[in-house]
Formats: structure tokens, C-alpha cells, sequence
């Protein structure tokens, strides 16, 4: 999982999306509205990152989205100009977080005041993880590990529920709600009533 010890502003920028980022996960971002140019240009000079959120109602384009109001944080790994006025961003998932307050500037880039969240230590059921990993490892055979931003660690159980997470075939709210599981046992649990429903 990405390094908690990074820096983590107590305020970040929120990029709304129609899509969960979870820590560990891959976002590459086409930029081209002025306010999220200026977040890029942002985070780039200060090294901190962005926060994203599923979007509730509204566009990713335009007005200011309304959105879920736990997230994860994004920062930005590789970057390129291709034209001017455009970024072509590839970000990585890090930390959750819950959104206490924002605020939208007047260029309409949401601002807001995070909690980082971390990660309950429950208990882990050992069939939960072993048909978790399993089917982990087939998908990983059918599409490759190149799916992922970085190697592969089966040994560890919140990666693992976090690239299912990432996987499954199910909806955004769907995903929401595994996003906002504190516990890798309860989200391995979740998981496994998704793959062997009753």
C-alpha cells in the first residue's frame, strides 16, 4: 500500500469523477478545465495531492459536481504537455479520506478540509481471503499484470481486496461502499458475498 507518511495536507483539492479510485490503483487524467490546470500546476509544484470522489449528481465537466463525501487521494507520478492547455496525468490511489468541509473556489475547484482514514485491524476469515486471491490471481492470468500500477502482492490481504475491489463487475455505489470499509476483513467478507452470493 502507498506510503501513509507522505505529505497529507489537511486540505486538498477535490476532483469529483464518475469512477472509486482506491489506494494502490492507477488514474491516468486527460486536464484541460482551467480549474483542474491549476490544481495540476499545483500539486506538481507543491508535491501534495488531489482528492477524487464519486459524483453523486451532476457532469465531471462544468458546474461543480456533487459528491460522495469519503474519497481517496491521488498524486500525480508522471506527467506530459502534449498541447497547450492540456495535461495528460498519470496519478496513483493512496489514502482515504472523509471530507469534514469544502468549499468551491470561483474558478469552480472544490476545496476541502480532510480526516485521513486508516485502515481497522479486524479480523481476517481465511476462506474469505483464499477465494479472494484466487480469483485474483485468474484475472490476473486473463489480463496481465500490467493492469495494476505496481507488482503484484498476493501476500497481502488489503491489496488484494482493494484490486477486487477495483475488478468486480458491479456498480459505482457498489464500489463506494467497499471504499469506505475500514476493515480489509469486513471488505474481503463484502467481496466474497459478491462472488458466492447466497
Amino acid at each position: 500500500m502507498p506510503d501513509p507518511s507522505k505529505t497529507k495536507p489537511d486540505e486538498v483539492a477535490i476532483f469529483p469523477l464518475n469512477l472509486v479510485l482506491f489506494p494502490g490503483a492507477s488514474l491516468p487524467l486527460k486536464i484541460f478545465e482551467q480549474r483542474y490546470i491549476e490544481m495540476t500546476k499545483t500539486c506538481l509544484r507543491d508535491d501534495t495531492p488531489f482528492g477524487v470522489c464519486l459524483i453523486r449528481h451532476g457532469q465531471e465537466v462544468g458546474s461543480p459536481a456533487e459528491h460522495e463525501q469519503i474519497g481517496c487521494s491521488a498524486r500525480i507520478g508522471n506527467w506530459d504537455m502534449p498541447h497547450t492547455g492540456i495535461f495528460l496525468l498519470a496519478c496513483a490511489g493512496e489514502n482515504t479520506f472523509r471530507l469534514l468541509e469544502s468549499r468551491t473556489e470561483r474558478n469552480g475547484l472544490i476545496k476541502g478540509r480532510v480526516e485521513w482514514l486508516y485502515r481497522d485491524d479486524d479480523e481476517i476469515d481465511p476462506a474469505h481471503l483464499d477465494t479472494c486471491r484466487n480469483v485474483l490471481r485468474a484475472l490476473v492470468k486473463r489480463t496481465g499484470e500490467d493492469v495494476f500500477a505496481g507488482p503484484t502482492v498476493f501476500d497481502d490481504p488489503e491489496w488484494v481486496s482493494y484490486r477486487l475491489s477495483e475488478l468486480l463487475p458491479i456498480d459505482n455505489q457498489g464500489k463506494q461502499a467497499l471504499l469506505e470499509q475500514r476493515g480489509t476483513g469486513q471488505r474481503l467478507a463484502a467481496i466474497n458475498k459478491v462472488l458466492q452470493p447466497d
